[in-house]
């Protein structure tokens, strides 16, 4: 069993953490950024719109699915301390739950909900846009790089394997 579960495991948490590290990335990069030079209302609308769509697509599945597969690595990384590659499973598993998954429910989940309770053209939506651009992206950081440092921990628990 664990001959199939710790490599499956592994390649499932290497290929999600590269892919929702790759998307946090392109945010970080230039969606921010972009939307940033939009009017308000317009910007506003265009992250609710995303918010909206992101839920319902396949990235859910990825984002619950790596975080689930990332947990349970770094369970087995303290199961099996001492052996090849236990310190990269659990810390590339701690590092993705806390720096990905809790920085998301934390930080970036509230803010979007705060963005969506907000009229978008209102005076009140000025300054929290603002707020929001800054904040979301700083959180955002976190997530790109907690994410590509999983990665690494887990081609690297993979290799010592």
């Amino acid at each position: 069993m664990r001959q199939f579960l710790m490599p499956a495991l592994l390649w499932f948490s290497i290929l999600g953490s590269g892919l929702l590290a790759g998307v946090y990335f392109a945010f970080s990069a230039f969606v921010m950024t972009a939307l940033g030079r939009l009017d308000q209302a317009t910007g506003i609308a265009a992250m609710n719109a995303v918010d909206a769509a992101i839920v319902r697509s396949l990235f859910m599945p990825v984002f619950l699915g790596t975080t689930l597969a990332a947990a349970s690595l770094a369970v087995l990384g303290f199961l099996w301390w001492g052996e090849p590659g236990a310190t990269a499973l659990l810390a590339g598993g701690v590092i993705y739950v806390l720096g990905m998954f809790v920085v998301t429910v934390a930080f970036n989940v509230p803010l979007n909900d705060a963005l969506a309770a907000v009229e978008p053209s209102s005076v009140e939506a000025a300054e929290l846009w603002t707020r929001y651009l800054r904040d979301w992206t700083i959180w955002n950081h976190v997530r790109t790089l907690a994410s590509m440092i999983a990665l690494a921990a887990f081609v690297f628990a993979l290799c010592a394997e």
